[in-house]
């Protein structure tokens, strides 16, 4: 059975779910916007060129779940969610991830943006499998705090090899769709790297590598 694994954030959506959650929580008033808005930008354009201390931006963007109620925080994710996200899901993501299932393949989405955000989407776009950075819960909220290795450059392989490890699979028929030179230590391990809508890093190194290069923006 073969392996696809899928990039979330500007692969399979048309946008970074993690910055528009951001935004999301500075429009509803449970963020200073100001404040918020120029951390994030940071963040993201460190990211971009390859240089995010992804521990700085994890504290940074796991303090408000901290500081909102569970419950809130479901009633929250659940406008994101109308709001947001579906908006962003093209059809030609909808359509790749079809042709996966239909082809009986096993689906896996490995991605740096945190659980508490990416769970519902994965479960919106019909893949079981998330490999995500997860955020501390302690006595039913979140801590602030993330919880074990962030999956996030060399972290997604590592996360990886062990989920292989208990799932029993391997990388031998396998496929990873992404779109930021981030990816490249993953990229790297499958059988065959695919680059959707890359960035200028990824496109040049796919382009000497003879990779595939796709678009899923509608």
């Amino acid at each position: 059975m073969a392996l696809a694994i899928f990039d979330l954030d500007n692969t399979l959506l048309d946008g970074d779910s993690d910055y528009m959650w951001g935004q999301f929580l500075a429009q509803q008033g449970h963020v200073d916007a100001t404040f918020y808005e120029k951390e994030n930008q940071r963040f993201y354009d460190e990211y971009v060129a390859g240089t995010l201390d992804i521990f700085e931006f994890l504290e940074f963007s796991l303090k408000p779940l901290s500081q909102i109620d569970m419950n809130e925080l479901t009633q929250l994710h659940n406008r994101f969610m109308d709001e947001c996200i579906r908006p962003a899901i093209t059809n030609k993501s909808r359509a790749l991830i079809q042709h996966h299932i239909s082809n009986m393949d096993t689906l896996l989405i490995i991605t740096a943006t945190n659980l508490f955000i990416t769970a519902p989407i994965a479960k919106e776009l019909g893949i079981k499998n998330i490999l995500a950075t997860e955020p501390e819960i302690i006595n039913n909220q979140y801590s602030g705090k993330v919880f074990g290795t962030p999956c996030f450059r060399e972290g997604k392989v590592e996360r990886l090899k062990d989920w292989l490890k208990e799932t029993g699979g391997n990388l031998a028929d396998s496929c990873f769709y992404s779109d930021s030179h981030n990816d490249l230590p993953l990229l790297e391990m499958v059988k065959k790297p695919i680059a959707v809508d890359p960035d200028e890093t990824l496109r040049s190194h796919a382009e000497i590598k003879g990779w595939e290069i796709m678009s899923l923006k509608d």
